[in-house]
């Protein structure tokens, strides 16, 4: 392999150890500085946050729509399945075939169906398999979003509610999920604060996205 002239001199001043590294390093910037910033980028539910406690945050959030769809799968998959179908309804297989933003985040609870747990985009498992929401972008409610031409998507309004949310990053499994989730409640449990319903797992980023800069996030309903 030739090594173009500037790069031959540089290693021939600085040694092939030096050169090699001040090269990947700026290859690795380089490439960090192209990877997009979906967490900042694309539109999230408002909040705002009431309170910190030691890497945990309580947020109150503004009411919300969502798109829904129930499929037949296990954890693994549920989210593959129904992000076609709401994926095609936000990008106009709609009445009038109107196209909307994607939101953030993908959220997914482990637990028994609570209407009530609801992000951009949810899964929640039921005795059937998992519901997977897709949040409305603003200023869209059931009453003036266009109408799904799939009959298995469905539309709901969502209460203000306050949820404490815990943040970490990486891929997906289960130990990772496990440590934050006992960080989270053994936080709340210190401060005295009650929660209600089950875990809900959000992620903000697209499947590219390296483990390092994934953005997730744990949330507990907060008791009334």
């Amino acid at each position: 392999m030739t090594i173009p002239l500037y790069f031959a001199d540089k290693a021939s001043h600085e040694g092939p150890f030096t050169w090699l590294a001040r090269v990947c390093a700026a290859v690795a910037v380089l490439g960090l500085s192209m990877l997009p910033l979906t967490s900042h980028a694309t539109e999230e539910p408002t909040f705002t946050v009431q309170r910190t406690l030691d890497g945990i945050e309580l947020r109150e959030y503004a009411p919300y729509t969502v798109a829904e769809v129930l499929v037949v799968a296990d954890a693994n998959d549920a989210g593959n399945r129904a992000f076609p179908i709401l994926a095609g309804y936000i990008f106009g297989k709609n009445k009038g075939e109107r196209k909307m933003a994607m939101t953030a985040p993908v959220t997914q609870a482990a637990v028994p169906m609570k209407l009530e747990m609801t992000a951009p985009v949810t899964q929640t498992p039921t005795a059937g398999g998992y519901l997977v929401q897709f949040v409305l972008p603003k200023g869209i409610t059931t009453a003036n979003a266009p109408e799904p031409l799939d009959s298995r998507v469905m539309l709901r309004d969502v209460a203000p509610k306050r949820v404490a949310v815990i943040r970490y990053s990486g891929f997906w499994s289960e130990s990772n999920y496990n440590e934050h989730l006992a960080q989270l409640q053994k936080g709340l449990r210190a401060a005295n604060i009650a929660w209600a319903g089950e875990p809900v797992l959000s992620r903000y980023d697209p499947p590219f996205t390296p483990w390092f800069l994934r953005r997730n996030e744990i949330w507990l309903d907060l008791a009334p």
